[in-house]
């Protein structure tokens, strides 16, 4: 008990610590991000379906190569008749990763459990460089 006492700030010191290194585990539990070099994985070797929920004129300037444009607004409808597999990973992916987060679980809410959210948006995709197309 004395050491206790004697060392309370250590403790706490220590406590916190520990809580400041489970919190990232925490968030990343509600993130369902995925990198760009998991995604284009997931592409090769699952032939995941990379779906743009930027809105039209955004998509024209460019989007990551092969990506189907379905704007969030739209993608309720939408997605059932552009991937009708439930089964195959979906990446989402917008500008910054924002709009791509909202999108997984409407997509989740479809039926399709393996869509995740491109962590960093098409601005990962570019530093990564990837293909990026313009149309």
């Amino acid at each position: 008990m004395n050491f206790v006492v004697d060392n309370w700030m250590l403790l706490l010191v220590a406590m916190s610590s520990g809580v400041m290194l489970f919190m990232p585990a925490l968030r990343g539990a509600t993130d369902a991000g995925v990198t760009t070099a998991a995604a284009v994985q997931m592409i090769n070797r699952e032939k995941a379906v990379l779906i743009d929920v930027c809105e039209a004129t955004e998509y024209a300037a460019g989007h990551p190569g092969g990506a189907k444009n379905i704007p969030l607004n739209q993608l309720e409808d939408k997605l059932p008749s552009m991937v009708k597999n439930k089964s195959v990973p979906v990446i989402l992916v917008c500008q910054s990763g924002a709009r791509s987060g909202r999108a997984v679980g409407i997509a989740k809410k479809l039926g399709y459990e393996k869509a995740q959210s491109l962590s960093g948006g098409l601005a990962a995709w570019k530093s990564a460089n990837l293909p990026v197309e313009k149309s």
